[in-house]
């Protein structure tokens, strides 16, 4: 009978033993999580034993709680979530793991995704240390309606910029509406055109600031004081309720942002404008992004097979990144994913433009550029110098020679 009840015992703890789950945890921010959560259902089919914790917080407190998870290491998920404009603090970290090592070896799935987003999650002493998800094309959405009423055509928006203006001041006298929200906009469009290979925005492939000496920036500095000067913008800033206001009573005519814009537009910005959007190239027909997400595994991760699995299973499966793009509106950074016939079926919001097989040229055609641990800190001067400029006149060579000294001194620091 002893022998009976030890041996029972011993079968109910193997079973116990056998069920007992793995656990690995996510961080992410807003909709990530929301992608994350509804790619488990088929990825735990091949992992019935792994428990998976999404811990979502809002974007900045997302961003916050992982930049000190990786100064202390503690607190640290076993799968990452990055968004592109803190990429590049978070890839100079020297907290992540390099992908193309083992046992990632991500290197040999280079080919299958869009080479300037590989290029953004990569640094030159430490290796692919993010994997890109989804991506932000370039477009520019326009006010369809408040062009024709000015007998503006989609070609004078994009042929040049001095075409751009143009439209504005005759939307502006046909309308009222403003040409776009923020003369920051064009600025951050005209910096990002003619990049060379290695550098990036602010920076060369030394970490030199280039804010003074290459001419995008005093051409993107030029043209939105000419938009300023002509009162061609609202002065409102994205994400503000004014900005969300504008779009919805169209007293904006243009926003250029990433593709994604549009299903914003769509679901919770302006929906009740469906089919009075139409979504082009931006002027000169420039290249570029607005955005991206990445995953990473930091070193001090508990589960990286299973972290890497999983990241796996959200950037190289095809069908979970349709699933994405369709339900969320996240651009594919997988080209097969780009594939799908959703890319071929009219936008009804867009007045049944096919818009999405644009938005695909447009990734196609994107230069890599690479991300520096000070751009945030770059951006955050230069904006501050293009509004002295903007509200107080000042001459732009001064303004880019002081943000460049400005740049140089804290990015030294």
């Amino acid at each position: 009978m002893k022998r009976t009840a030890i041996f029972v015992l011993c079968v109910l703890s193997m079973g116990m033993a056998m069920a007992q789950k793995t656990s690995i945890t996510v961080a992410a921010f807003p909709a990530v999580d929301d992608i994350i959560k509804a790619s488990l259902q088929e990825w735990q089919k091949k992992n019935p034993n792994v428990e998976v914790k999404v811990v979502s917080r809002e974007y900045a407190d997302h961003h916050t709680a992982m930049t000190t998870a990786l100064a202390t290491s503690t607190g640290l998920p076993d799968v990452m979530t990055i968004e592109y404009g803190y990429l590049g603090r978070f890839t100079q970290s020297g907290g992540l793991e390099d992908l193309n090592k083992a046992p990632f070896q991500l290197g040999q799935y280079a080919s299958k995704m869009v080479p300037y987003a590989l290029a953004q999650g990569r640094s030159a002493s430490l290796g692919q240390v993010a994997v890109p998800t989804d991506i932000g094309p370039g477009a520019m959405f326009y006010r369809h309606d408040l062009l024709t009423k000015a007998n503006v055509k989609e070609s004078d928006l994009t042929q040049t910029w001095d075409s751009f203006i143009q439209s504005g001041q005759k939307i502006k006298k046909d309308s009222g509406a403003y040409l776009v929200a923020h003369a920051r906009d064009v600025k951050d469009i005209v910096i990002r055109t003619g990049i060379p290979a290695g550098h990036g925005v602010y920076f060369d492939d030394q970490g030199k600031s280039v804010i003074d000496t290459a001419p995008r920036f005093k051409r993107g500095f030029e043209i939105a004081q000419q938009i300023r000067a002509q009162g061609l913008d609202a002065k409102i800033n994205a994400w503000s309720n004014e900005w969300g206001e504008s779009l919805k009573r169209g007293t904006v005519s243009v926003q250029m942002m990433g593709a994604w814009l549009g299903g914003h537009l769509q679901n919770w910005l302006a929906p009740n404008t469906s089919g009075l959007w139409r979504s082009t190239v931006l002027p000169e027909r420039i290249a570029t992004s607005w955005g991206g997400t990445f995953y990473a595994v930091p070193k001090k991760a508990v589960n990286k097979e299973l972290a890497w699995d999983l990241i796996q299973h959200l950037t190289l499966n095809s069908k979970q990144q349709q699933m994405a793009f369709e339900k969320f509106n996240a651009f594919p950074a997988l080209i097969e994913a780009q594939n799908g016939e959703f890319f071929n079926q009219p936008v009804a919001f867009l007045g049944g433009q096919k818009a999405r097989t644009e938005w695909r040229n447009t990734a196609s055609q994107i230069k890599p550029t690479m991300v520096f641990k000070n751009d945030s800190l770059a951006e955050e001067i230069v904006n501050a110098e293009l509004d002295l400029v903007l509200t107080k006149n000042k001459p732009i060579d001064q303004a880019l020679k002081d943000a460049h000294r400005l740049v140089q001194r804290r990015a030294s620091r």
